[in-house]
């Protein structure tokens, strides 16, 4: 049973990750945060946990895909919703919270916070929270294993540019009470409220002899949503800040470096020897560095994996960055 539970969960623990692959430019950026290009991927589950047809949503172009073969990645598909498929020891298994929803002529993504379930009778019974997620990048599918979440990653995308700002559109539906739900153990409600929340980072990397990858913060821009948005708000902005940011106004410990301290997520990249390795990103550049990599996060839940508002829903439409 515990060998089936961590197969389950496999799929769910890549659920907040971000990625990389090609040179991009903004402008490809601007055109795919229109949201408007989907792919449909009728994954066929494995027969030991029920043999369902998981519908998963790509940000990409393309025939619909059926099977168990991994969605194929072009060199256009800037976004990665967390909607992934994983393949441990054979046992295929699906998870969708990010999908393509109508609006005027064409689609805005919709990022919830759900609950996956896989229920086996006599073998599995569990449930798993997961946080809807857009990142820009790539990650490698199928997934093969538990261990590590964020290593499965290439995080972030080869970028240069000095944006002042980011526009977008949203509604949103916030501020659900926190729960946790690890597929581990029952269910759990934690308090206090869950938030959605924009995040751009912009760095300069650098590797060195041994593969090893550090990073500078170029610049930041950031907001988390604490306000119920039934109607669609357009053309909102979040400024960019440049350099070391810590004794902005506009400053918040959730702008703050992704080096590791105090728990926080640390990010993963594929470096030129081919081997996954983290990003150490442990200092403020000037502000008129040059960056080499942006990091675009969008997500349902400001929590850590597997804890969020249950039923936070954020909508998003139009995702450009200004100069």
């Amino acid at each position: 049973m515990k060998r089936f539970r961590i197969i389950c969960i496999a799929v769910l623990l890549i659920a907040l990750l971000p990625c990389t692959a090609q040179e991009r430019t903004d402008s490809l950026i601007n055109a795919k945060g229109g949201f408007d290009a989907w792919r449909v991927y009728h994954l066929q589950e494995s027969g030991i946990i029920g043999g369902n047809v998981k519908t998963i949503y790509k940000l990409s172009e393309g025939d619909t895909l059926c099977g168990q073969d991994p969605c194929p990645v072009r060199v256009e598909d800037v976004f990665s919703p967390c909607n992934i498929m994983a393949n441990v020891v054979g046992v295929v298994k699906g998870s969708n919270s990010v999908f393509p929803e109508p609006r005027g002529d064409g689609y805005c993504a919709r990022l919830s916070v759900i609950m996956e379930k896989v229920k086996v009778l006599g073998l599995v019974n569990m449930e798993v929270l997961v946080q809807g997620t857009v990142l820009s990048g790539y990650f490698n599918e199928p997934i093969r294993d538990t261990k590590s979440a964020y290593t499965k990653m290439d995080c972030g995308i080869p970028f240069t540019g000095h944006p002042v700002a980011v526009r977008y559109d949203y509604k949103a539906d916030v501020g659900h009470t926190v729960i946790r739900s690890t597929g581990f153990s029952p269910q759990k409600e934690i308090g206090g409220k869950d938030y959605p929340f924009i995040a751009v980072f912009l760095q300069k990397r650098v590797e060195d002899s041994d593969g090893n990858v550090t990073a500078s913060r170029v610049g930041t821009a950031f907001k988390i949503f604490y306000d119920n948005k039934e109607e669609w708000v357009n053309g909102e902005t979040i400024p960019v800040l440049y350099g070391d940011i810590t004794g902005d106004e506009e400053y918040i410990p959730e702008m703050d470096l992704h080096d590791g301290r105090g728990g926080g997520v640390v990010y993963y990249c594929r470096n030129s020897k081919g081997k996954i390795v983290p990003i150490s990103e442990n200092s403020w550049a000037s502000p008129d560095e040059e960056p080499t990599h942006i990091v675009i996060w969008i997500s349902s839940s400001i929590g850590e994996a597997f804890h969020g508002g249950l039923g936070n829903t954020f909508w998003v439409d139009n995702f450009k960055l200004l100069y």
